[in-house]
Order: C-alpha cells, then structure tokens, then sequence
C-alpha cells in the first residue's frame, strides 16, 4: 500500500524501472513508434503551426521531437528548449532552431546559446511515466510541476510517452499537475474529469483549439 512516507520510495523504484524498460527498447521499434507519435501530433494539433511550442531534447530513450519541430518550424512556428536556472526555480525556455548554437546543461542537454527567452504557448512534456488520470511521473526534480504553477497564462499542456511507461496511478499529490492531452504510439488521449479519453485526430484538432481559444479569453 502507497502511503506518504513510502511515495517518495515507492517513486524512484518506479522510476527506475520504467526508465529501464524504455531504454531496453530496440532502436528500430523506437523509431517506428517515435514516426507514430509523431504523425498524431502533426495530423491532432495543427494549431501547433502558429505557436511557440517548448519541447526537452531526447534523453534515455524518450520520444524526439525533433523532426516535428523541424516540420512546425516550416510553417513559421518558433520552438524553445528549456534551461534549468537554479534548483528551485521554474524552467526559461530559450528559442531553438536547426543549427543554432548550443552549450550543455543540467544532464548535458543542449541549451540555445543565442535563443532569446520566449514564453511557449505549448508544451510537449516527455513522461517517465503516466496514469488513468492523465498525470505524470518525470525524473524527480519537480522541474515541469514548478514551470506550470508560474504560468500566468496556462500553456497547452501535451504529455509524450510510449505505452510501456502506462502505469495505473502516480497516486498524486497536490502538487502534481495534470496533462491536458497525452499522445503515445497507440494514439492521442484527452485527459477529461473521468480519466483518459480517446481521440481521432479530428475531434483533438478542435478540442484543442477551443482549449486555447478559451484560456486566450480568460
């Protein structure tokens, strides 16, 4: 049984083996479901073409969104990697495109050298791991949850995950921040009151852009 002194445990060896199960993947089946991910994303969230979307450079065998930032960037959408300032502190986005240049941070992931600050309107979130609820388990630094909670104005929230990091409840607690979609390689899901819900890329285009539509007009 889950309690609070047992989570933070119960957590790290969930983390762990979701992060080996993930890795052990074959890079030829990783590709195939990464090219999946990917065309639901471009075909359920064209709205994405006019935005700022922030996305994490792949790490341990997550999804790469390189490709479809690639194909955004084409349509005139900006796009931004995240850099840890402090600890503590919520993540900057700073602009990235093809061949910009870059210096490593937290984890030797790249961060844009001459990308100015931006704000994204979306984000695509990696998971270590996420549940019934739409919530997600990431690697433990709070970094995502803390970003969330200063957003002024609540970005497009889209969790990417394989189904192998599917799991049944993170058990959430107060400060963790639901997704407002999760997209894996079997499709794209709603996070909605009662759980996930499956979309066809049709219905996901227009929900989402209501959703933005009505955080633009708050």
């Amino acid at each position: 049984m889950i309690t609070p002194d047992n989570l933070a445990a119960w957590r790290k060896a969930e983390r762990l083996r979701l992060l080996a199960e993930r890795e052990a993947v074959d890079s030829a089946l990783r590709r195939v479901r990464n090219a999946e991910i990917t065309g639901y994303l471009q075909a359920g969230f064209p709205l994405l073409r006019q935005m700022t979307t922030g996305f994490c450079w792949p790490f341990r065998g997550e999804f790469d969104a390189r490709h479809l930032l690639r194909e955004l960037r084409m349509h005139g959408a900006r796009s931004a990697l995240p850099e840890v300032v402090a600890r503590d502190a919520p993540l900057v986005f700073r602009e990235w495109w093809p061949g910009v240049a870059t210096r490593a941070g937290v984890f030797g992931l790249p961060v844009p050298e001459d990308g100015s600050v931006v704000q994204p309107h979306a984000l695509l979130i990696p998971m270590v791991g996420f549940d019934a609820r739409g919530y997600r388990l990431g690697y433990g630094g709070g970094y995502f949850d803390r970003t969330l909670a200063a957003c002024a104005a609540p970005p497009l929230k889209i969790g990417v995950a394989f189904e192998l990091n599917r799991i049944p409840s993170i058990h959430p607690q107060p400060h963790d921040i639901p997704m407002d979609y999760i997209v894996t390689e079997a499709g794209i899901f709603e996070v909605a009151d009662d759980g996930l819900r499956e979309l066809d890329v049709e219905h996901c285009a227009q929900r989402a852009h209501a959703l933005v539509v009505s955080r633009i007009l708050r």
